[in-house]
């Protein structure tokens, strides 16, 4: 989950290095650190825990550090209580190597015993340090031979940048498994980074280095290669995204500006995948998945984590509800441990924003061993996920920097929507005017989810009046049970409030109890064949003194007799009520958390891409 950066050039390395690893803080915050090669050849930096902007500070009063070359990072903990000691860089022995690192070392310890019995001297508890010390061990005037020796002797997921003062020209980087690296290509210098956004502002040309591959970059180039020394050819991307993308446009967070895309979020997911009669064409972007294969599945399972669970959870409804299939549900980190019952007649599809989630990867090599046809719902484009996959269906969804995911939802819902509608297409098991129907139906959902986005200042009122709650409680049924799940967890992310989401039906068995005036109910009762149920759902809740809040249509009375607050929806094809449903619920989390004076971009003790277990 750490933030990797590197320069090579002509320019003071540290301005760039701290710039850059600032649009990477979303990836931890847990401590941050900086190491060049100075003006005298010396390796030289400066760590400090907690946020980047103590570095900042610290750098900034009275330090010399400065150089063309430079690695820096920032850390999110895996191994190791945050403190400077175990910040990254890490030296060895010699303090002429410096290794960045983001991932686990899963063979650390016996290594550290290894090299501790050699008489090397470890000032840190990360397994980060083992890298530095290993590289050290086998140097003999051959920087990349020496990281190909460690490479060959470390088993885990990770992406590792290495510098080194002996030789001064050149920075190494090597990834594998789930953690993402680019290669920014400039004019007489070099950048290499987590994500595209931290180099950005220095450059639109890049590549993004696949797993078991290593880079060499100096200030004119670079050399792509397998571990083994393998030459690998790679086309350079040019990166279209707008450099506003990256920045805040004016709102107070990332997380409220990427509530608001939402709207042309939507439109970006849809363009080009539904024409003017309403209906869905992915053939050409299904790659490997072609309609042959769609129309012999037996069954589907679909798998991710946290928010994207969520999205595939409304997946499932759509896909049981429109292509008459066997749907199976579960969580990636469940899935590749709960002995899956699946062959190659199954289709899995696997959701993941960015892309490189290390669960979720794991479980599409689970499948893929047992033969099966893998689709992605992905975000980044060259991910790993992209790779492993037979096809993907891109969210389009844009960077996103807030750490608690928003955009990411609704597209990857959208994409959900479009992939049933076509498979329902494909397999012939829906009537092809209610097909047309829900086509034409989604792209009224950006003006649709306008609407919402303009109750914003009635739900930061509300945010104010409930923000001392001390618990709450989300329910939800049918297709919209993944709606309290979102909201639940949107809440407790950020503002640190205890929240569940419910299945409806289930409050009598248990939660039901926990109700008072201090507990507040929050409930989806938007038009569609479960609303009178969630009506029942909240009058036994009203019964036990909580106070109710309620999503629901314009005009319905009884949401307004039930409720003490009611959020306002515009009425959608109830297959689609997802999609505008969680909007007020992530604006009623954003306005807590910043009335609270949270740190709504960057919860505590997470991180936005989860590339370990």
């Amino acid at each position: 989950m750490c933030g990797i950066v590197g320069y090579i050039g002509e320019r003071d390395s540290v301005p760039i290095i701290l710039d850059s690893l600032a649009r990477l803080e979303y990836r931890g915050y847990d401590s941050a650190g900086v190491a060049v090669i100075d003006a005298h050849g010396a390796l030289t930096g400066s760590k400090a825990e907690g946020k980047l902007s103590r570095l900042t500070e610290k750098l900034q009063n009275g330090s010399s550090l400065a150089g063309s070359v430079g690695l820096g990072h920032t850390r999110w903990a895996t191994h190791g209580r945050p403190n400077d000691a175990n910040a990254h860089p890490h030296m060895d022995c010699s303090g002429k190597i410096a290794v960045v690192h983001n991932g686990i070392i899963e063979n650390y310890a016996p290594l550290r015993a290894r090299l501790i019995e050699l008489g090397h001297v470890f000032k840190s508890e990360t397994d980060t340090e083992v890298i530095s010390h290993l590289i050290e061990l086998h140097y003999d005037g051959d920087i990349v031979a020496a990281v190909r020796k460690t490479l060959a002797e470390l088993t885990g997921a990770y992406a590792l940048g290495v510098i080194t003062s002996d030789e001064p020209e050149r920075l190494l980087f090597a990834r594998n498994g789930a953690s993402p690296l680019v290669v920014g290509i400039g004019e007489g210098e070099m950048f290499v980074a987590s994500d595209t956004p931290a180099i950005l502002p220095y450059t639109r040309k890049e590549i993004i280095l696949q797993e078991g591959e290593m880079v060499v970059v100096g200030r004119d180039g670079y050399e792509l290669t397998r571990y083994d020394g393998t030459p690998v050819h790679r086309d350079v991307i040019h990166v279209t995204w707008d450099a506003t993308s990256a920045e805040k446009s004016g709102y107070k967070h990332f997380m409220l500006k990427e509530i608001f895309e939402q709207p042309n979020v939507i439109k970006e997911t849809l363009a080009g995948r539904i024409d003017e009669d309403g209906h869905v064409h992915l053939a050409s972007e299904l790659g490997g998945v072609t309609d042959e294969q769609l129309r012999a599945i037996s069954k589907i399972a679909i798998t991710g984590c946290g928010t994207a669970y969520h999205a595939g959870m409304v997946g499932m409804y759509l896909l049981r509800s429109l292509v008459k299939l066997p749907v199976e549900m579960e969580l990636a980190s469940e899935f590749r441990y709960g002995d899956p019952v699946i062959d190659p007649t199954a289709l899995v599809i696997a959701m993941s924003q960015s892309g490189e989630t290390a669960d979720t990867i794991e479980a599409v090599r689970i499948a893929k061993d047992a033969g099966t046809t893998i689709l992605g719902i992905c975000n980044v484009l060259g991910s790993h996920l992209t790779r492993l996959a037979d096809g993907t269906l891109y969210t389009r969804g844009g960077p996103e920097i807030g750490v608690a995911a928003t955009k990411t939802y609704v597209s990857q819902v959208t994409a959900m929507t479009l992939f049933s509608l076509y498979l329902a297409k494909v397999r012939g098991t829906v009537d092809a005017a209610r097909l047309k129907q829900i086509g034409e139906n989604t792209k009224l959902l950006p003006a649709s989810v306008d609407v919402v986005l303009n109750t914003s200042d009635y739900i930061r009122d509300v945010a104010r009046k409930v923000r001392h709650m001390r618990s709450c409680l989300f329910i939800g049924r049918y297709i919209n049970f993944p709606t309290a799940l979102e909201g639940a967890l949107k809440l407790k992310e950020i503002s640190y409030i205890h929240a569940e989401g419910y299945a409806a039906g289930e409050m009598k068995h248990g939660p039901i109890a926990l109700l008072d005036r201090d507990t507040p109910v929050i409930g989806v009762m938007t038009d569609g064949r479960v609303r009178d149920k969630i009506l029942s759902n909240l009058m036994e809740s009203k019964a036990r003194e909580a106070p109710i809040i309620v999503v629901a249509n314009h005009g319905d009375e009884e949401a307004a007799e039930v409720a003490d607050y009611v959020f306002w929806v515009p009425r959608v094809d109830e297959l689609l009520s997802p999609i505008v449903n969680v909007i007020p619920l992530q604006l009623l989390a954003y306005h807590i958390a910043d009335i609270e004076g949270k740190d709504v971009d960057q919860p505590r003790n997470l991180a936005k891409t989860v590339t370990v277990e």
